[in-house]
């Protein structure tokens, strides 16, 4: 990673992406889930601030994971998914 490149992103307390590096795939999950964020909960909505639009992402991460079934998951909930994983393992 470039160190200059680095350095504004610390100065600017930004997160840089963790995908695995040359491992473009990793971002598509990602980019999905975003996608389903905006169009459920962001399109069409003012936020007057910043700890609204936050608390609306972190209540939204909370029901995508633990409330709103996925068919691609079985008509599951991906914790229930993972739980699902944990007891094969």
């Amino acid at each position: 990673m470039n160190r200059a490149f680095h350095s504004k992103l610390v100065a600017a307390r930004i997160t840089q992406s963790m995908s695995r590096v040359a491992k473009c795939i990793d971002h598509g999950p990602m980019q999905g889930f975003w996608g389903i964020l905006k169009r459920e909960r962001y399109y069409g909505k003012q936020f007057t601030d910043r700890e609204t639009l936050v608390k609306m992402i972190e209540n939204y991460i909370d029901y995508y994971n633990n409330r709103r079934l996925q068919r691609g998951l079985g008509i599951l909930t991906p914790m229930e998914k993972h739980e699902i994983y944990l007891q094969a393992v």
